[in-house]
């Protein structure tokens, strides 16, 4: 660490026949101020061609730096890029490929263990893509996607069992806020995952990490799981024997908790419009798609997707690769550009 700066930020490209090392790009040339500090870690030739789709009218040179707190001496609208994989051969935009999906996980995997290290205050991801990281094959057919590849490696370093590395994924814009209590699971194992000490723990992790992103003790609103949060037993009992008693719990640990919540209105009630907050601060969703999608109505291009539970702050966009766009420099920064200011707050650093 620079006695005149804090550590930087690393940004890990995704996967490179993806919208990723493009977005980034663009992040760079639109804010020049907020990517002081910032680098890539992954391939020169893959952000140069991606650098290359965005020069029109303005250019951006790439620069090669040797080590991450160089990310400092690089002037704005000029990207750094630590090369921390082999050089990559050039991949066709817009197709799943194992070459890509390998490099993908390289380069989280050499960040996440720097930033395990100290080496760099947080990271920034963007999508890789599922199919081509696990037909790159082991290591990575075995991480359902980022946040399973950062919680593994995580426990790793810590020398701890994988089960004591608890995380949840929250996915938040200006308006609202959602924590999952299962992730990357099929729909039928997910009602399965709603058990009294997954609900708890997910309450654990949203109570400690919100405290510390809002200087106060978060409101929390708890979806149901049923239709009308099941109507007294009638329509499912999820939560009079499981909701109800871990949220009873919690309380009972100084946490502010309400619910369980119709899961067709819990969100509408959280929102916040304009200068009206909504009723919570966040809300805890029973499974993937019942979170997310409140979320990314509001509009995808605002949300961020942050790891809760991490020894270390990783935020990302809240899309994916969006291969039919790959190539085209059409992409939005817009949901990159505010998870890295979203990583900015997290880690302390200035902006």
């Amino acid at each position: 660490m620079s006695e005149l700066h804090p550590l930087p930020l690393a940004f890990t490209p995704g996967d490179p026949c993806g919208i990723g090392p493009e977005t980034i790009a663009k992040t760079w040339l639109q804010e020049p101020e907020l990517t002081r500090g910032c680098f890539v870690a992954g391939d020169v030739g893959v952000m140069r061609r991606a650098a290359a789709l965005v020069a029109s009218p303005v250019s951006l040179p790439v620069c090669e730096i040797a080590t991450a707190a160089q990310a400092w001496q690089v002037p704005p609208r000029c990207l750094p890029v630590l090369q921390v994989v082999g050089w990559a051969p050039e991949l066709p935009w817009g197709q799943v490929d194992a070459r890509a999906g390998q490099m993908a996980g390289e380069c989280v995997l050499w960040a996440t263990q720097a930033a395990l290290r100290a080496e760099v205050a947080a990271l920034v991801t963007a999508p890789l893509h599922k199919e081509a990281l696990h037909a790159a094959g082991a290591p990575w057919d075995s991480y359902a996607g980022h946040t399973e590849l950062l919680q593994a490696e995580a426990a790793r370093h810590l020398g701890v069992p994988l089960e004591a590395m608890p995380v949840r994924m929250m996915l938040a814009n200006d308006e609202l806020r959602t924590v999952l209590v299962s992730i990357h699971v099929s729909l039928r194992d997910a009602l399965n995952a709603i058990t009294h000490e997954q609900v708890l723990q997910t309450l654990r992790i949203t109570h400690a990490s919100l405290s510390r992103l809002l200087g106060r003790v978060p409101v929390i609103g708890v979806a149901g799981v049923n239709p009308h949060a099941g109507e007294g037993g009638l329509f499912g009992r999820e939560e009079i024997e499981v909701l109800e008693p871990a949220m009873a719990q919690a309380r009972n640990e100084g946490m502010d908790v309400h619910g369980p919540f119709a899961p067709d209105t819990v969100f509408m009630r959280a929102r916040k419009k304009g200068q009206m907050p909504g009723e919570f601060d966040v809300v805890i969703a029973m499974y993937h798609d019942q979170g997310l999608i409140p979320v990314k109505y509001l509009g995808v291009e605002q949300g961020v997707n942050v790891t809760l539970g991490l020894p270390l702050v990783r935020t990302s966009p809240d899309h994916g690769t969006a291969m039919d766009l790959a190539g085209q420099g059409r992409a939005d920064a817009s949901s990159l550009i505010q998870a890295l200011r979203m990583a900015r707050h997290l880690a302390g650093l200035p902006f």
